[in-house]
């Protein structure tokens, strides 16, 4: 068999990468492109605890040092056969903490050699950590807790902005290696180590937004535990109460009924309860309301540095429906007429709503490469499932449920069961209203922008009425004439057709 020939002109768009030294893991992230979405391709971790002991004796753990070196020559190689630049070590508590961390840091540089290597101050990584969570919540106002290893990182949120910031010894491990692994003194050394940040107050009935995978570790515990529908961290949501029983849950389990709990990760049981003090201890300092995970943190704080303000500017939202239309969609200027051909029939909304119905006009021709049977369900995991940052579990799951409908999916398929989990009666009213509107707009244009403008909707208290403009390519044939009075019964209104003389 002949060889293909190389592919010419395929270069992938730039990469960057971050290689994250902390206290428990060594990871290196991979990210593609420079879109406000971070679209990470690579993201390997290695669990050491180079900072076990470190309470005790000092130093770096002896027995994680040699294997951290052999794991960053491995990332060092990794990143050059994927042609990253910029690529960058971050070390955070346990390095800096340690007293030979500069003897650490200097091995590293022998073995990977022009990577810039950072040792990161307290406040540094908590500005970096606040910057990753305002990625995704770009109004984020609460408390901001980052749990790694050696530290944790705390800042003010104020509807998008940092504030007061600190950095304190109650990273998981060093929690427990300060308490000798006693759940009891650690509560202890917790509360009085919070007391002396009289700010945190200022969380009250507000949101207090969880970094670090200990914590997020908490989180899939209790997605398993609830059988919630979407195994998705980020976003993910605990009211305070919720949070503060998980918590005494897994601080009063035994090793043994840790490793049954579904969801648990078995390279972090034995953090597990030192997490859950500092947590419930930080819901008792703040006051918070609730909870909210994020997957994102110190690594893509380090990407939103790199970002031009425009870049960072854009919306997360309608970003990533952008782009998603960009990959997988057939015109780039239908979605913008979409928008407005469906706007009569959502008057006087929130801009939320409205831009959420933006959203679904640029994902709706996101399965047209698709085959022909599966292009429905296709796009509803699509969708689901994509990392948009910016979108929460509600969004997700009506966005998605709109797609699916867009392509005349039965309402009752069993895969859409995660989407009706997910929102309520109001929500997925609306989502059966712009999935038939949308399934009509591409009926009439063929997902072409100049026929659709030889068609457009009105509605009265009674009737919603099609009106198309004669000699434009638009007809009232039987397809036609279906679906807008399937839309109008979703409306609870009565189906009018009006032909209008003219051309287009």
């Amino acid at each position: 068999m002949d060889s293909l020939p190389p592919a010419a002109g395929l270069a992938h768009p730039p990469r960057s990468g971050i290689v994250d030294l902390g206290s428990n893991s060594v990871r290196l992230v991979v990210f593609e492109g420079r879109g406000r979405n971070p679209l990470a391709i690579f993201n390997e971790k290695a669990v050491l605890g180079l900072g076990r002991g470190l309470q005790t004796t000092g130093r770096l753990n002896d027995e994680a040092v040699p294997q951290a070196l052999t794991v960053l020559e491995r990332y060092a190689a990794i990143a050059r056969g994927m042609g990253v630049a910029p690529l960058e070590v971050l070390a955070t508590a346990a390095v800096r903490d340690a007293e030979n961390g500069p003897e650490f840091a200097a091995a590293i540089a022998k073995r990977m050699p022009g990577v810039p290597i950072r040792i990161l101050e307290g406040e540094e990584e908590a500005r970096l950590s606040a910057e990753g969570v305002l990625l995704g919540f770009t109004g984020a106002d609460g408390i901001l807790g980052d749990l790694g290893g050696g530290s944790l990182e705390l800042v003010e949120l104020s509807q998008g902005r940092a504030g007061a910031m600190a950095s304190l010894p109650l990273g998981a491990i060093r929690l427990a290696d300060r308490a000798e692994g006693d759940v009891t003194r650690a509560r202890a050394i917790a509360e009085a180590e919070l007391g002396r940040l009289p700010w945190l107050e200022h969380g009250r009935d507000r949101d207090l937004y969880l970094v670090g995978g200990a914590w997020r570790a908490l989180a899939k515990i209790h997605i398993a535990q609830t059988s919630y529908p979407l195994s998705i961290v980020h976003h993910y949501v605990l009211r305070r109460e919720e949070a503060r029983d998980l918590c005494g849950l897994v601080m009063g389990a035994t090793r043994r009924t840790l490793e049954k709990l579904p969801g648990a990760p078995s390279k972090r049981l034995q953090d597990l309860p030192f997490a859950a003090v500092a947590l419930r201890r930080l819901l008792r300092a703040t006051g918070a309301r609730r909870v909210v995970f994020s997957a994102n943190g110190l690594r893509e704080g380090w990407y939103a540095v790199q970002l031009d303000p425009a870049t960072r500017r854009e919306d997360p939202l309608l970003t990533a429906g952008r782009e998603m239309a960009a990959r997988y969609g057939r015109d780039t200027e239908l979605p913008a007429a979409l928008c407005t051909w469906t706007a009569p029939l959502f008057a006087e909304e929130s801009s939320a709503a409205t831009a959420l119905c933006e959203a679904a006009c640029w994902l709706s021709d996101i399965g047209s490469h698709d085959h022909p049977d599966y292009r429905a369900e296709q796009s509803f995991l699509r969708v689901l499932r994509q990392p948009g940052i910016g979108l929460d579990h509600h969004e997700r799951a009506f966005l998605a449920l709109a797609v699916a409908l867009r392509y005349e999916q039965e309402g009752d398929a069993a895969w859409l069961h995660t989407a009706r989990m997910l929102l309520d009666s109001v929500s997925l009213h609306r989502a059966e209203i712009l999935g038939a509107a949308l399934r009509l707009a591409y009926t009439l244009s063929g997902g072409t922008p100049s026929l659709l403008k030889g068609a457009s909707l009105s509605r009265t208290a009674e009737t919603l009425t099609l009106r198309l403009v004669e000699g434009g390519g638009v007809f009232a044939g039987d397809s036609v004439q279906r679906r807008v009075e399937t839309l109008a019964a979703t409306l609870g209104l009565s189906a009018v057709v009006e032909l209008a003389p003219g051309s287009v």
